[in-house]
């Protein structure tokens, strides 16, 4: 991302913002598919004629929501960011709203100086269908083994390689990331996979919950989880689970707690 130099009079401006992911083709704009950046942006324009570069924490894929996400753009308008918020909210559709507009110093950068991110991996585990949640859940009829998912999930806490739980296609040169918290959280029929740390590669959230899920099964052991993580190898994780039951719940910055870290359930920095 290239910034302005420090004389510019243009304003750095965050937007804090949520979505339902189900009709989007992710973040990212693509050609004649509809995108979270793309109607941001188309909205942003309507009040800006200068339409701006606009650039997020992170990229989420297609299906997956957002109870949080950040993203900035450079202006040199002098609209109130009252006003912005009132106005861009006019324009977007009803599966996406921005919660705040607010102005951050020259040199802020919502990727760069994110210090976490977390997210929500959810699951009914019942015989029942509930519509009201189908969006946002994956429903899995077969009864699952939930303390073995517990133990196995805690395996993925601390600095490892995660090459065996990324997509075949991610571009990222380093597969090394640090997860500060995992836990598997259980409310009545639904399950709650949390997820916390510096950095994710492409897929791997929904790689660790199909590996959980087969855990659940029967099928792998929680010394099995330990294994495919040791070796590496893409082929011997579970299935990439389904997008919809995926949700970045926070994106957190120096200064604040994240949500794990907040519940107990992740180390500090």
């Amino acid at each position: 991302m290239t910034f302005p130099d420090e004389h510019t009079t243009q304003r750095n401006i965050r937007l804090d913002l949520r979505y339902d992911g189900t009709d989007f083709c992710g973040w990212q704009m693509q050609d004649n598919q509809r995108s979270v950046e793309g109607v941001l942006l188309k909205a942003i324009h309507n009040i800006l004629p200068d339409l701006p570069c606009l650039h997020a924490a992170g990229r989420t894929d297609a299906g997956v929501h957002a109870e949080h996400q950040v993203a900035q753009f450079f202006s040199d308008t002098q609209l109130t960011t009252d006003a912005l918020h009132r106005a861009v909210n006019y324009y977007l559709p009803p599966d996406v709203a921005v919660t705040s507009f607010s102005d951050v110093p020259p040199n802020w950068d919502a990727r760069r100086h994110a210090r976490r991110r977390t997210y929500r991996y959810s699951i009914l585990n019942s015989r029942q269908r509930d519509p009201l949640i189908r969006r946002t859940t994956v429903s899995i009829y077969r009864p699952l083994n939930i303390s073995a998912m517990q133990e196995a999930a805690q395996i993925f806490v601390g600095l490892h390689d995660f090459s065996a739980f990324r997509s075949t296609h991610c571009e990222a040169r380093n597969p090394v990331r640090r997860i500060t918290g995992a836990v598997l959280l259980q409310e009545t029929d639904c399950l709650h996979f949390w997820i916390e740390g510096h950095a994710f590669l492409r897929h791997m959230v929904r790689t660790i919950v199909g590996t959980l899920i087969e855990v659940g099964l029967g099928r792998l052991s929680p010394q099995d989880v330990q294994g495919i993580l040791e070796s590496r190898d893409r082929s011997r994780a579970g299935k990439t689970a389904p997008a919809h039951g995926l949700t970045l719940v926070r994106i957190t910055y120096p200064g604040e707690i994240p949500p794990l870290e907040r519940m107990g359930y992740a180390e500090a920095d």
